[in-house]
């Protein structure tokens, strides 16, 4: 792999970076999201429990908040409980962009990459070539070393170019695919929340209208 870089020659430089740069991206956004990470197991169980034994005051909000992206949304929906539900709807549709946001961090950067990797290494291609005529210009056909060179300059970074450009890619629409389930997900737990708040609403008119009567 040395040998190959050494070949590239200094074209091949941003290549290196931008490949780098890639792989940080991939690997923390594998860290991030996680789904364990983003929607803990039995977290919406544990919330339903705290509404319907009365136990929501700030204090478990503002820690749910913090919890995880799940937590956010939870929380959101408890602190808009109150409001009537398009309102309610509306707050929660506005947290759920911004977590949508914060998962989908970094992922134009891999898509940038993916796209501006080829370019890169036509670059160099165009610098290898660039080197070629000239050392047939200067030398003829006489210098087959200096051919070489200008030629494995060429190839060396196509092919870096687009060994850096289709990882990215593929990882690139397999995160936005994945966002699109978590957010879909974190979606679906905010609305059984909302519901299990408005159905306790309910019940709790009912036997209040009991009571008085």
């Amino acid at each position: 792999m040395w040998e190959l870089l050494k070949a590239g020659d200094w074209p091949v430089i941003p290549l290196v970076l931008c490949s780098i740069l890639a792989l940080g991206i991939v690997l923390e956004r594998a860290w991030s999201l996680q789904r364990r990470r983003v929607l803990p197991p039995g977290l919406l169980q544990e919330v339903q429990n705290w509404c319907i034994a009365g136990q929501v005051d700030a204090a478990r909000i503002n820690n749910l908040r913090q919890h995880s992206p799940l937590g956010r949304i939870l929380a959101a929906v408890l602190m808009h409980g109150g409001e009537d539900r398009q309102r309610q709807r509306e707050n929660v549709e506005d947290t759920g962009r911004h977590l949508a946001l914060e998962l989908e961090r970094f992922l134009n950067m891999l898509g940038t990459l993916a796209t501006v990797s080829p370019l890169i290494g036509l670059f160099g291609t165009v610098i290898g070539m660039i080197e070629t005529f000239h050392a047939i210009g200067m030398t003829g056909l006489g210098a087959p070393e200096k051919l070489a060179s200008g030629i494995s300059i060429a190839l060396v970074n196509t092919a870096f170019g687009l060994f850096v450009a289709i990882p990215s890619y593929i990882f690139h629409r397999y995160y936005r695919g994945r966002v699109d389930e978590l957010v879909a997900d974190l979606e679906r737990q905010a609305a059984e929340l909302a519901e299990s708040l408005a159905q306790l609403a309910a019940r709790l008119h009912r036997d209040r209208a009991a009571l008085r009567a």
